[in-house]
């Protein structure tokens, strides 16, 4: 028994020295080869870009403004003329034959069209239609001397173009082409609604219609024919004379003069007389005669 103890032993440390042999024979195992290391050459340090200083253009020396005079309303240019026809327009519309005849009689259609093409002056025209003018006393326009036509047809006429919607904003009075800045006026209102009343003292009138606006020329109908006060205004009756308070004056004495019944009684007795001695006279000649 003591002996296949021993026999195990041996048998046991010789597969040990056996394995340890083998394993220092074995080479020692090669570890994989690793990448080449690459070394990049060192970068210099990014420079940020110089910013160089941009040299600003010259500056002109400073002016002082300059003061440039302001154009007064007068002296500033006015709206470009009208080719409009204030003649044509009416007779487009078909109902103003009188107001043509009256333009065309006094010229004053020609002075509006040479005004409103030339001058550069704006016009309103208040155009009454023939109805209005039916609506007159009869003989009216012919009562009236040549410069009174004129002057009624002018009256119609204002120095100005005016749209509807400026009249809301006009002073009143209006001054026409018939006088001066203080005769042959007229008072003319308007409605937030564009109705346009106008008022001559003797005349309400109303706009109808507008029959023609650009900027120089406006032509608008009326429904009443505007009659100016110092050409119809009604005449005053001459006053009654006054009786006076002092007492009639004493008659005046009067020169006695023959009776004129005396005088007529001496030429009657002397007629007779003469009758008489005539009538014998007579008798006589014929008393010879027999």
């Amino acid at each position: 028994m003591m002996k296949q103890l021993l026999l195990s032993l041996f048998s046991a440390l010789l597969v040990f020295f056996l394995h340890c042999t083998t394993t220092l024979a074995q080479s020692p195992a090669v570890s994989p080869a690793l990448p080449p290391v690459v070394l990049s050459p060192p970068q210099p340090p990014a420079l940020s870009p110089v910013q160089l200083p941009v040299p600003s253009p010259p500056q002109p020396p400073a002016l002082s403004p300059i003061q440039i005079p302001l154009l007064s309303p007068a002296l500033s240019p006015g709206p470009a003329p009208s080719s409009a026809n204030v003649t044509a327009i009416l007779e487009k519309a078909g109902k103003f034959n009188t107001l043509i005849w009256l333009l065309g009689n006094t010229k004053v259609g020609d002075q509006i069209n040479t005004q409103i093409s030339t001058s550069g002056q704006g016009i309103t025209l208040f155009a009454p239609n023939d109805k209005a003018f039916s609506r007159l006393k009869s003989g009216t326009l012919n009562a009236l001397s040549t410069h009174q036509t004129i002057q009624l047809v002018q009256f119609h006429v204002l120095p100005t173009c005016i749209s509807l919607s400026q009249f809301q904003a006009v002073s009143n009075p209006l001054r026409t082409q018939a006088g001066l800045s203080d005769s042959f006026l007229l008072n003319v209102t308007a409605s937030s609604s564009n109705q346009v009343s106008i008022s001559t003292g003797l005349v309400n009138a109303t706009v109808t219609a507008n029959l023609y606006t650009d900027n120089q020329l406006a032509v608008y109908e009326v429904d009443k024919v505007l009659l100016p006060l110092q050409v119809f205004s009604p005449k005053s009756p001459a006053p009654a004379p006054v009786p006076s308070s002092s007492p009639p004056p004493p008659p005046s004495p009067q020169h006695h003069r023959p009776s004129s019944i005396t005088s007529v009684d001496d030429s009657s007795a002397t007629s007779l007389i003469r009758h008489a001695a005539l009538s014998f006279g007579v008798a006589a000649i014929a008393a010879f005669s027999l």
